[in-house]
């Protein structure tokens, strides 16, 4: 009797749980009750924005900058603030009463306004950052209200990780006008910077990131990349001097009798 051998069904392997549970692009980042709760990017952006503003007619302990740091606005409602992912204070002290880290910025007590605001959009505020809210009776003014109507802060700019699209708004009387970008940047002449894109390594990961500038669009360095530098200069000095004593020698002279 001649047997067959019996015909197996082919079957796919099985999937990975990577493939089949929910990813944290299935999953919200935010609290629907509290959008816009830090994420990755929430945390290192607005840090390179603290390491680049350096406005250059104003010294470093009358600056403060601040991300997710409350931002309180209403003396009749004391319970109301806003919290914006990164504002630039100048012309107060750092600390508060000069002494200690702040734990909010109450401005019915600084009574100087934010400068510049940024505010790093995602989906669930996105409307907001951008004017598109209505104010609800009985709710507290919106992010858009707050920054224009009530502190009057001079430049708010929204930004998205997803286009790489900066939205600049400058202060026009009691307005929000669209600021224009020179060359992709925009230029603050009353604090001697510009805010625009760079694309480069921050924190071990390249990326186009959020950056200020000088006006003249010259990057102004983190700390790392002014000690990289300082190494390179002080490798080129050595160099220098070794060419130097090199050709002394051919010369017959010693450089170390000189």
């Amino acid at each position: 009797m001649t047997s067959f051998p019996q015909h197996i069904p082919q079957t796919d392997p099985p999937l990975s749980p990577r493939q089949t549970l929910p990813t944290m692009y299935d999953l919200p980042s935010e609290d629907p009750e509290e959008p816009g709760l830090p994420d990755q990017f929430h945390l290192l952006q607005p840090r390179l924005l603290d390491n680049t503003f350096r406005p250059p007619n104003y010294p470093p302990e009358q600056i403060l900058v601040a991300s997710d740091l409350n931002l309180y606005y209403d003396l009749r409602h004391t319970n109301w603030y806003k919290r914006p992912d990164w504002y630039a204070v100048v012309g107060i002290s750092r600390l508060y009463e000069g002494q200690d880290l702040r734990l909010s910025y109450v401005i019915w007590q600084e009574e100087v306004s934010p400068f510049v605001v940024v505010e790093l959009l995602s989906p669930g505020t996105e409307d907001e950052d951008l004017g598109r809210t209505v104010r609800q009776r009985g709710n507290p003014p919106t992010k858009w209200q707050v920054y224009e109507r009530i502190l009057g802060v001079p430049y708010y700019v929204v930004f998205s990780r997803y286009t790489n699209e900066i939205q600049a708004f400058r202060l026009v009387g009691s307005q929000y006008e669209r600021a224009s970008l020179n060359e992709g940047r925009l230029l603050i002449p009353e604090l001697g910077l510009s805010l625009g894109l760079w694309q480069g390594e921050y924190e071990r990961i390249d990326r186009l990131w959020l950056r200020w500038l000088t006006l003249e669009g010259e990057l102004i360095p983190i700390p790392t990349e002014e000690a990289n530098a300082a190494i390179a200069r002080a490798m080129e000095a050595e160099q220098r001097a070794e060419r130097l004593a090199a050709k002394l020698r051919e010369l017959n002279i010693d450089p170390d009798e000189i």
